[in-house]
């Protein structure tokens, strides 16, 4: 899909015309936690694993810890200097890694993740995420990303997921919004690294200063965003929408917010100064460049 015509600019150096979003976390939520689904999948290969009983397997509580402690630290799964035919290869075997440590982490006395069928349940977990039945959008992203491009903004996708996340994309019907999708696999690059986002700015044709990244990494997407040059938006300061029980949960009320905030930042962009702070209905958002 060749980029949109972005708008005029309206005078402002702030002025936005692109908007990047991370994907999982941000745009995209798994349906289950994932410390759930890996204990199903480690239950289920246990059962057929000689010697071990599925009742073993480490509760979802403690893999989900292990696996956010796990994947917070890991390193960048880009592979910058591998041909581009072996990029998924390295991409899966990084992941299968994470995966490993993660369960050695939930449980060091198990050690499922030294038993044969520890591959098979690595496999069929790796085909469960690809999968968009795994997935599901953020609460008004759909209703946002249609907003958004009504307003001639460009939209773009910049991510660390893995090559599967174009497929994610098309199997969720939203991938007809997005002028581009940017992966380790294409920059050669993972955020925080400003190669990351200087790639996909230029498949965009848009200054930093012109961009916001959408995101609720702290480090990842809003701290790397800011220090690329970029304008950022935590996805959890937006305001939140009222649930049925007259709950709030910012999150899904976010998305649903997004368009009226951006049009607002952008008619206040005219007399704003770089590293300004706009407030979205009372609520601190940062906006700096």
């Amino acid at each position: 899909m060749p980029p949109i015509s972005p708008p005029p600019l309206m005078g402002g150096a702030c002025d936005i015309r692109a908007i990047l979003f991370d994907a999982a976390g941000t745009l995209l939520l798994p349906r289950e936690p994932v410390g759930a689904t890996y204990a199903r999948f480690a239950r289920r290969y246990l059962a057929s694993s000689a010697g071990q009983s599925p009742a073993a397997a480490p509760s979802a509580a403690r893999l989900g810890e292990a696996f956010a402690r796990v994947f917070e630290s890991a390193p960048a799964n880009a592979h910058p200097d591998a041909p581009p035919g072996r990029r998924a290869a390295l991409e899966r075997a990084w992941w299968q890694a994470r995966l490993r440590e993660t369960f050695r982490a939930a449980d060091q006395e198990l050690r499922f993740e030294e038993s044969p069928h520890f591959g098979l349940c690595a496999d069929a977990l790796w085909l469960h995420y690809g999968s968009p039945r795994a997935w599901r959008l953020t609460a008004g992203a759909e209703q946002a990303l249609a907003a958004l491009r009504a307003q001639g903004l460009a939209l773009a996708i910049l991510s660390n997921f893995d090559q599967r996340l174009h497929g994610l994309l098309r199997g969720l019907n939203v991938r007809h919004y997005f002028d581009a999708v940017v992966l380790p696999a294409e920059s050669g690059a993972a955020k925080p690294s400003p190669v990351s986002f200087a790639h996909c700015l230029a498949q965009l044709g848009i200054a930093p200063r012109q961009a916001l990244l959408v995101g609720d990494h702290p480090v990842r997407d809003l701290q790397a965003a800011r220090a690329a040059g970029l304008h950022a938006l935590d996805i959890r300061q937006l305001p939140a929408a009222p649930a049925a029980n007259g709950a709030h949960n910012a999150r899904a009320g976010g998305f649903a917010a997004l368009p009226a905030v951006v049009e607002r930042m952008n008619r206040r962009a005219q007399s704003a100064t770089p590293g300004a702070v706009f407030a979205a209905r009372g609520r601190a958002v940062g906006l700096r460049a």
